[in-house]
């Protein structure tokens, strides 16, 4: 990957505004909290193990996080951002401006039993974190790994998830899902893993109109999707990361 395809200027998007948000805003019916799952690092994206050492990898995996985050924050229609993890980096480098939930433990329980996988687990922890701070807020659930994400294509999604109770946005190859959403105090049935975007669509949520095109359904799981995304542009620590990486 050459030094020009990851580029892009690290001022795309402004810097998050989250931390200076009052939770009163987040009870404003056009905007939204969303929750972000983020997996401990070194145990993530193993499927890059190929292209990256485990050191790189897990650097790798909290830039790409990080990234999504600022862009999530930087939407218009995003009053708040929630980080469900027990990564310690990111705990430490999301805390100041970001909500971080404490991901569960495996004997902890959560507000859905019959979603025993880890990542489901944490969701469910986070939204029930976003139904604390306001009952009826719309909620939705971006996964960690779209570090191309721009601010206005979150947007559109929301846009589109705002009219209907239950919603979600499939992957480029439109098998998994990037986004799952419940506007106004709608319930998520988070059913994240193989297949997710059928799996969602199963459980009653509808999926959203959102192009092809979008950054938002550029998910990263092996070496050819970190290919794909940074010839749209990737996150400036995800930018910083490859280039010492290749030297």
């Amino acid at each position: 990957m050459s030094r020009a395809a990851l580029g892009r200027s690290p001022d795309r998007f402004p810097r998050p505004r989250v931390g200076r948000v009052t939770i009163g805003a987040v009870s404003d019916e056009n905007r939204w909290v969303i929750v972000v799952p983020v997996k401990v690092a070194s145990a993530g994206k193993t499927r890059l193990a190929g292209a990256f050492d485990s050191r790189a990898r897990t650097a790798l995996v909290r830039a790409m996080a990080l990234d999504t985050v600022d862009a999530a924050a930087a939407a218009a229609r995003v009053a708040r951002v929630l980080v469900v993890t027990a990564d310690p980096v990111i705990v430490e480098a999301a805390g100041p401006a970001f909500g971080v939930v404490a991901e569960p433990t495996p004997n902890e329980p959560t507000p859905d039993a019959a979603q025993p996988a880890p990542l489901n687990r944490a969701i469910e922890a986070g939204i029930a974190g976003a139904r604390r701070l306001v009952p009826r807020a719309s909620v939705a659930v971006l996964l960690g790994d779209v570090p191309a994400l721009r601010p206005a294509d979150l947007d559109v999604a929301l846009g589109l998830a705002d009219d209907v109770p239950r919603g979600f946005v499939a992957d480029a190859d439109g098998s998994g899902t990037t986004l799952l959403t419940g506007s106004r105090g709608a319930d998520l049935s988070p059913r994240f893993g193989v297949g997710s975007a059928a799996a969602h669509a199963a459980c009653g949520h509808a999926p959203l109109d959102v192009s092809s095109s979008s950054t938002l359904r550029r998910d990263v799981d092996v070496p050819a999707d970190l290919e794909a995304v940074a010839a749209l542009g990737l996150g400036r620590r995800t930018v910083s990361l490859l280039e010492r990486l290749r030297g």
